[in-house]
């Protein structure tokens, strides 16, 4: 883990999607924070030492689902599969499918491993997932807040973790999609899906894999944009900057709540999600598992 020093930073962009404004002030107290996401590797000896069955392990309950298919009610996950040529982009399910069988060991469904991926990012994991291995670790699993300020590194409003410049001098500074989602990925970076943590060069804090390669589950729960929680995040005086705050219940739709996702993944591309940046913000049902959605996690020192 990293010392991330605290501070007050501002939070959110106006430059991109609703939900990431209003930009706004925030403060939060010192905190330790893993340096990559939870690998494959570290995730198993989780497995191996607690048993924990995962969500994609677990038949969905049907009365969770009533209007799902009989035979799709049994353990999987979501998968992406590109499609065979360009599709119009207002319909998620030409490119997710839901896959039985798909789970942490089995990434791409039965028949996959994960067998040389012991450094990558573990993916197929809940909320709940996420939220067990943090208490086995003895850690816990950051606010949205605090996830931000670590990510950005010392740069404050920054559009990238490193910067400005989505690839400065022509590097590439993350696992994004390169070329036209969702079906031509030219692997331009080096990479198609996953990498191993620490492809990439630190953020000022030390800390990999901030953009890119896979989500990260937070602690937040999700509200339509910063504020919608009925926090005032007004920064006229010092006095009223927030300072570690928390979002209680958020938007909410269907049997399960939603928690806030940070960091962009390998699928990011600037032609449909343009969120492998700072303060970037997706809600996603806390039963849900994909393949490009992991979790790091952080010590309080008051914990």
């Amino acid at each position: 883990m990293t010392w991330i020093p605290g501070g007050t930073f501002w939070m959110g962009s106006e430059e991109f999607y609703p939900e990431e404004r209003p930009v706004h002030q925030v403060r939060v107290d010192g905190f330790f924070m893993d340096e990559h996401p939870v690998t494959v590797a570290e995730f198993r000896r989780f497995v191996k030492d607690t048993g924990h069955v995962t969500t994609a392990e677990t038949a969905p309950d049907p009365k969770d689902y009533p209007d799902a298919e009989p035979d799709l009610l049994v353990p999987g996950s979501l998968v992406f599969v590109p499609p065979p040529g360009p599709v119009p982009l207002d319909d998620y399910r030409r490119w997710w499918a839901w896959t039985p069988g798909a789970q942490w060991r089995h990434p791409e469904g039965p028949g996959s491993t994960v067998a040389g991926r012991d450094r990558h990012p573990v993916t197929h994991v809940s909320y709940f997932d996420a939220l067990a291995y943090a208490q086995w670790a003895g850690k816990e699993l950051p606010t949205e807040a605090e996830w931000e300020f670590a990510a950005r590194g010392g740069l404050d409003r920054a559009r990238f973790v490193w910067g400005d410049e989505f690839a400065p001098r022509g590097r590439y500074r993350a696992n994004t999609w390169q070329g036209r989602f969702p079906w031509e990925n030219t692997g331009e970076d080096g990479f198609v899906g996953t990498s191993p943590v620490g492809s990439y060069r630190p953020n000022g804090y030390g800390l990999v894999d901030v953009a890119g390669n896979v989500w990260e589950w937070t602690a937040d729960h999700y509200t339509a944009h910063h504020g919608a929680d009925g926090r005032d995040t007004a920064p006229a005086h010092a006095c009223c900057i927030p300072s570690n705050p928390r979002t209680g219940a958020g938007d909410e739709s269907g049997p399960y709540p939603r928690r806030v996702i940070k960091g962009g993944s390998h699928l990011c591309a600037p032609n449909y999600c343009l969120r492998y940046r700072p303060a970037a913000r997706q809600g996603e049902s806390v039963e849900t598992s994909t393949c490009h959605i992991g979790f790091r996690c952080i010590v309080r020192p008051d914990m």
